[in-house]
Order: C-alpha cells, then sequence, then structure tokens
C-alpha cells in the first residue's frame, strides 16, 4: 500500500533537544531542591510529558503535586529560552521536508510537548511551511506510549494507518507508532532524518 503521510515526532528527531528539556527541567526543580541525573531523563523520562515526569517524580521523590503546575510552567519557561538561543535550521531537515511535501505526502508533528513549544521550535528550524498538521499533548487524552496522538493524526489525514510513516527516537514513541497501525523508521539521531533514510524506508513499506 503506498505511502500518503508521514508523521514526525519532534525531540531527537526534528530538533536536537533532550539536553535541552534536561536543563529546563531540572532548573525548576532546582528551585525546590530537586533535580534528576541525566539516565533518568534519558532512560526513565524520555519522551514522556513534562506533567506525567512530575507525576512520577510525585510518587518517587514525595514532589508535592501542589507545586507541579507551578514547575510545569516554569519548566516551558525556561525551555522556550534555551529555543531562542539554540534552536537554528538544519539543510538536511529542510531539504527532506521540502522534498516530501513537494512530493504530495501529508506531514504532521507529533509531540509529547506542549503546542507553544513545537510551534516555536518549528519557527527557529524553518520547518513550519512544510508542515500540515501538529498534534501535541494538549491535544489528546492521553500522550505517548499511549497511540492516541497518531492515531489523531492519521484521522484527521483520512488515510489508513497502513499508508502512514511514523519517524520515531524513542521506546515510548515507538510503542506508540506501532500500535497506532503505522509503519516505523525508529532513527537514533537527528542526523538519522534525512531524505534518503526517510525513502528508503518508504520504498521497504511498500514493496
Amino acid at each position: 500500500m503506498k505511502i500518503k503521510a508521514i508523521l514526525f515526532d519532534m525531540d531527537g528527531v526534528l530538533i536536537d533537544a533532550k539536553e535541552w528539556h534536561y536543563e529546563a527541567l531540572n532548573k525548576a526543580l532546582r528551585l525546590f531542591g530537586m533535580e534528576i541525573s541525566l539516565y533518568e531523563h534519558l532512560h526513565t523520562f524520555d519522551g514522556l510529558p513534562t506533567k506525567v515526569k512530575l507525576e512520577m517524580l510525585g510518587e518517587q521523590s514525595y514532589l508535592p503535586n501542589s507545586l507541579h503546575e507551578f514547575i510545569n510552567h516554569m519548566k516551558q519557561q525556561y525551555t522556550m529560552e534555551l529555543v531562542h538561543m539554540n534552536c537554528r535550521p538544519m539543510f538536511h531537515h529542510e531539504y527532506a521536508l521540502s522534498r516530501l511535501s513537494n512530493e504530495g505526502y501529508q506531514i504532521a508533528v507529533c509531540s509529547n510537548s506542549i503546542r507553544g513549544t513545537i510551534e516555536e521550535m518549528m519557527h527557529y528550524a524553518r520547518l513550519s511551511q512544510y508542515i500540515d498538521l501538529i498534534v501535541s499533548n494538549e491535544d489528546v487524552i492521553k500522550a505517548k506510549p499511549d497511540p492516541e496522538m497518531y492515531c489523531t493524526a492519521i484521522e484527521k489525514f483520512k488515510v489508513a494507518p497502513e499508508e502512514c510513516l511514523v519517524v520515531e527516537d524513542n521506546p515510548n514513541g515507538v510503542k506508540a507508532g506501532q500500535e497506532s497501525g503505522a509503519h516505523v523508521l525508529q532513527v537514533t539521531t537527528v542526523y538519522d532524518v534525512n531524505y534518503q533514510n526517510i525513502k528508503k524506508k518508504i520504498k521497504e513499506c511498500e514493496g
């Protein structure tokens, strides 16, 4: 079956922002004398929304629920500061998305980040013009690893799951993509997300 839509995760796929989220969350947590290790960030919390991370920390480290909203707010603020300082276009991403868009593929970004963060990152990365749809953690009831985010994009694009390719980098996102019924291209770094690799996977899916 022909691939008609490509659904990208953002952090670790289109934006090399994993360390920004780690720095921003720790900066917010340090206001209350807490922090997480890089190992925890990569192996326990990778790909999860901040709200879920704070709920997990509440269970593990007795972080009071009454502080979660404020910490989340500060984390988003610190993240945006890092985006403005560090987010820059990557030619191989601009090239890939522009060609895929010109070839008629529908393109979505499906991220556990909030919509404002996604829109800002896509603007600074100069990718906004190629994106037909954004699905954020504010647009679904259950974020990844639940498949709802990808199912929502598939439904809005009016295509079948097997007509979609999901591009993901972490286990939570891969699980969400697979459970949506779409094909999944798992990448290791943002540099793996290039036109050649995506087209190669599309040929495999259609073959």
